[in-house]
């Protein structure tokens, strides 16, 4: 026999017991109620046996219905009973409700069967956990299963919660139950609450429950009006929460939770009470809901429900007011985790997909921006975390630079010393610094706007090694492109990052950085820094000017000229488009925007590769707040450095002396330097004349000089990437000397493992940040976005995202110019075939 504490004595009822509440609690009318002791070995099986036994319906054929209020259903039920008579030991012995129905069995007939429903009942301390069943004999019928109105908006939408069976009418004379029967009441109550609720207009309700024999809801549309659960009170804080607890319901077959095709709207809205009506309310429909607080129960009870909803499905738009962005928010979650930049059309699709509503625009836009806060923090606290984070980076890497700027709060024409507005960020880590000494001898600058709560600009320095692999290595938030902006970022990119003399550095053509750049202060003038235009952008500022795509692209083609013979073919072909074409572009120095006038300081680089940078290494972080943007360059470097830096190593390993784009280079030259007659014209083999001829040597293709001494070809690849060209490689076979020589050492896999070499430190916790005392920064509110309407669009849009429109459409069947998939000759062929 089990001890005292681990076994007890239960009272089950099961005959004509009706609960009523009291001060005291719960109480049940049975007389005669069965005793049973239970303990901890005892399973739920054997629990119903030991009824079955007392009632003498031993072997009778049972089925189980469960309830919403500790329905013992299985053994685990039973060790929650245990455990709440643990929490109230005044309570010697709990009282078990046993309800007893009749089930149809297969054959047709009526059997005597038996439905154990077991719920814990007791004193005043377990009344509330009673049970809202009334035990009574009744026939056979069909269960409808009530709506279900619990939202959890922490995690989205839970599973259903307090889903009851309605059953018919009772046989034996048992009144109908009020709503909230067999909850704890007010301690100045000591009958049951009223069956009915009256109505505004002073008609009676038919309260939700079990209805009346031939009785009907208030709406007259539903013959047993369903029996509605209190609601969580833990689960909806405010009434919006409960507002959304009401707009769902629907659930699919598996389970989850979705919206009803039907919107309400809402008549009252307070700490008290919640009324919800129909959209179509009066106008057909008499759909309606009537909650209120039960403040010392802490639930929600519903008091009237008029059901269900007799207006059109037609009229109800694509669009869902109860599918806002809090709950577009908690679907869309996962998919910003993974992909923070994941685009808003993709995310409507899936909204509309998951949900059957499709929501506009905006509200997925600001169901994106909750979620990346609730994901990477709030975009207002994070500006507040940069200060500290400048200290932490700086304690984990020495040698981090980290220049931050504020500018004064004013409040009243006075100076607020305790915050401050964030005005702009530089940074850049030390392995980034190391890299450059290694990369080749010039730096892309360009800015790309942030995607957020606030305007802002992030600038960036991209370096690139000798493997072709673009580096970004430094960093700023600034309010947007300017004199002011371009001359912090370039001032301390030149300071801290590249203080090398020659530099060639690439940008667009912005008045901006070239305010900044000609600075006499700034170290960027001639033969300090030279400067080169993104063809990219030169195209693009023509193409404003210039329509169609053709004379952009002849453009483009002088600009990438490496000879002048070369530059002179490409600009006059555009002359004899427009001799005003040619007028733009001599407005621009040759040095700025072609290759054959940079005396080899491009290194073949003609763009500034801020879209490579951003998609393959930055992709995502314009999405975020600021302080997990400036996190993720620190672990998106250390991640690419250890990647980088493996494969270089690994190439060394095997015996490599150069990397494999200049490998890849050199091979494709030697494939055409076999058809070449060399000529030497010197003893010391260093200049030579190739001339080129077909494979059978018959033509002449022409002539080139060439000079290993001075690294120059009339073809101009030597001089302009700096390793040796099909010409120079056929002048070194015909000397006997090796090419390696004649390549530049940033081509050198050693240089290229240089680039890597030094890694990042694994980040110190944020615990152990040194403390940061100065003002809280703030973000300016002046930055903040428009909150109505459709974001603006931060992309400057030219002919470049525009459609040629000389290009001629094609037929998506066939895809021949002329005609359209209606109008295609393959299908009108067909259909008048069909009809003969």
């Amino acid at each position: 026999m089990a001890s005292e504490e681990e076994s007890f004595a239960v009272l089950v009822h099961h005959r004509g017991s009706i609960k009523r509440k009291t001060r005291s609690g719960v109480k049940f009318t049975d007389k005669n109620p069965l005793y049973i002791v239970v303990n901890r070995t005892t399973s739920y099986n054997d629990l119903v046996r030991s009824v079955l036994m007392k009632l003498g319906l031993e072997g009778a054929k049972r089925d189980t219905v469960k309830y919403d209020c500790l329905t013992i259903g299985s053994d685990e039920d039973l060790q929650v009973m245990f455990l709440c008579r643990r929490q109230f030991p005044e309570v010697r012995t709990p009282e078990l409700l046993a309800k007893l129905v009749d089930v149809v069995s297969s054959s047709g007939g009526s059997n005597r069967n038996t439905t154990n429903v077991a719920t814990a009942a007791g004193s005043s301390s377990m009344a509330a956990v009673a049970s809202s069943s009334v035990p009574v004999y009744e026939p056979a019928a069909q269960l409808v299963a009530s709506p279900s109105f619990a939202v959890d908006l922490n995690d989205g939408v839970r599973d259903e919660v307090g889903s009851f069976d309605v059953l018919p009418n009772p046989l034996h004379g048992v009144p109908p139950v009020g709503v909230g029967d067999g909850e704890l009441g007010d301690p100045d109550e000591d009958d049951v609450e009223p069956e009915t609720i009256e109505d505004d207009s002073g008609d009676e309700v038919v309260a939700a429950g079990p209805a009346l024999a031939g009785g009907g809801s208030s709406s007259g549309t539903q013959q047993y009006p369903p029996y509605f659960s209190s609601l969580d009170l833990d689960a909806m804080t405010n009434e919006g929460a409960l507002g959304h607890a009401v707009g769902f319901g629907a659930r699919d077959a598996e389970g989850n939770a979705g919206l009803t095709e039907f919107q309400y709207k809402v008549v009252e809205s307070d700490h008290r009470r919640y009324v919800g009506k129909c959209s179509e309310f009066g106008n057909g429909c008499t759909w309606l809901i009537r909650l209120s607080l039960r403040k010392r129960k802490g639930i929600w009870e519903v008091k009237r429900y008029n059901g269900p909803h007799t207006c059109l499905a037609t009229s109800i738009s694509s669009d869902h007011r109860s599918l806002d962005h809090s709950v577009i928010s908690a679907f869309i979650m996962p998919m910003v985790r993974a992909d923070a930049s994941v685009s808003i059309k993709v995310l409507l699709n899936a909204t509309a997909a998951h949900f059957g509503f499709r929501p506009t625009y905006r509200r997925v836009w600001m169901a994106k921006q909750k979620a990346v806060g609730l994901i990477y923090g709030d975009w207002d606290e994070s500006y507040s975390e940069i200060p500290r984070w400048v200290l932490g980076v700086q304690l984990t890497m020495p040698g981090t630079v980290a220049v931050l700027r504020t500018s004064p709060v004013r409040v009243g024409g006075q100076v607020d010393e305790s915050q401050a507005y964030f005005h702009r960020l530089f940074w850049t880590f030390p392995p980034c610094i190391e890299a450059f000494r290694h990369c080749k001898p010039l730096v892309s600058i360009d800015g790309t706007h942030l995607y957020g709560k606030y305007e802002g600009t992030l600038l960036i320095a991209i370096a690139q090694d000798g493997n072709s692999n673009i580096l970004p290595v430094a960093f700023a938030l600034v309010e947007g492109e300017n004199a002011e902006s371009w001359t912090f970022f370039l001032s301390h990119l030149r300071q801290h990052v590249t203080p090398q003399p020659g530099l060639l550095v690439i940008s667009d053509r912005h008045n901006g950085i070239k305010s900044a750049l000609e600075a006499p202060d700034g170290g960027w003038l001639p033969p300090s820094a030279y400067r080169a235009f993104c063809i990219r952008h030169v195209a693009a500022n023509f193409a404003l000017t210039f329509k169609g795509k053709d004379a952009r692209r002849l453009l483009v083609n002088a600009a990438y000229a490496k000879t002048e013979v070369e530059f002179d073919y490409w600009f006059d072909i555009l002359r004899s488009e427009d001799p005003a074409m040619c007028e733009w572009a001599n407005r621009i120095d040759y040095s700025l925007w072609t290759q054959h006038r940079d005396e080899g300081r491009r290194f073949g680089h003609m763009t500034t590769n801020i879209s490579e940078c951003v998609n393959s290494i930055l992709k995502g972080v314009r999405n975020l707040p600021v302080a997990s943007l400036v996190k993720a360059t620190y672990g998106r470097l250390a991640e690419l450095f250890v990647r980088k830096g493996r494969e270089a190593e690994a190439q060394m390993g095997t015996g490599q002396q150069f990397s494999q784009h200049l490998v890849k280079c050199i091979e494709a030259n030697l494939k055409t330097a076999r058809c070449f007659t060399v000529t030497l014209y010197d003893r010391d083999n260093s200049e030579f004349t190739v001339a080129e001829t077909t494979p059978t040597g018959t033509f002449s293709l022409g002539t080139y000089r060439v000079s290993l001494a001075s690294r120059t070809c009339d073809c101009g690849y030597f001089q302009a990437l700096h390793f040796p060209c099909q010409h120079a490689l056929a002048c070194c076979a015909y000397a006997r000397v090796s090419w390696s020589s004649y390549v530049h050492s940033v081509y050198q896999i050693s240089s290229v493992f240089n680039v890597y070499r030094m890694g990042f430190t694994p980040p110190i916790p944020e615990g152990y940040w040194p403390p940061y005392d100065g003002p809280t920064v703030i973000p300016d509110p002046n930055r903040r976005r428009a909150r109505e309407g459709r974001p603006r669009s931060t992309r400057i849009r030219t002919n470049m995202d525009e459609a040629d429109p000389n290009r001629p459409k094609r037929c998506g069947l066939c895809r021949q110019p002329g005609h359209t998939r209606r109008r295609c000759p393959q299908v009108v062929g067909s259909s008048q075939t069909g009809r003969n």
